[in-house]
C-alpha cells in the first residue's frame, strides 16, 4: 500500500485543465487535492466529482461567483496547515 499523496493544484486558468487530467492518472482514494489561486475556478469540473477530500483556500475561493459544490471542503490558512502535517509526501501541479 502506497502513502497517501496532497496534490496542490496551483496551475493559472489557462493550464488547469491540463493539471486535472495529471491528477486523474495519479489521484488514489486515500489521496487530497487542494485548489490554489486561479485553479479554483476549476472546481466545478465534472471529472472532479468522484473524488474525495477535495478542498479548496477559502481566500481563494472568493473568485467565485457562488459557493462551491458541496463537495468541495472550504479551508483557511490554519487548516491547510493542518492538513499537510498529515501527509508524508506532495506533489504540487503547476
Amino acid at each position: 500500500m502506497s502513502n497517501p499523496t496532497l496534490y496542490l493544484i496551483q496551475s493559472n486558468f489557462n493550464n488547469t485543465d491540463a493539471m486535472i487530467n495529471s491528477l486523474l492518472q495519479l489521484y488514489t482514494h486515500n489521496d487530497a487535492v487542494v485548489f490554489m489561486g486561479e485553479a479554483v475556478l476549476f472546481i466545478e469540473d465534472e471529472r472532479l466529482q468522484h473524488l474525495k477530500n477535495i478542498y479548496a483556500l477559502e481566500n481563494d475561493a472568493e473568485i467565485l461567483s457562488h459557493a462551491p459544490p458541496s463537495s468541495i471542503q472550504l479551508i483557511t490558512y490554519a487548516e491547510f496547515a493542518d492538513l499537510v502535517v498529515n501527509f508524508t509526501r506532495s506533489i504540487r501541479l503547476k
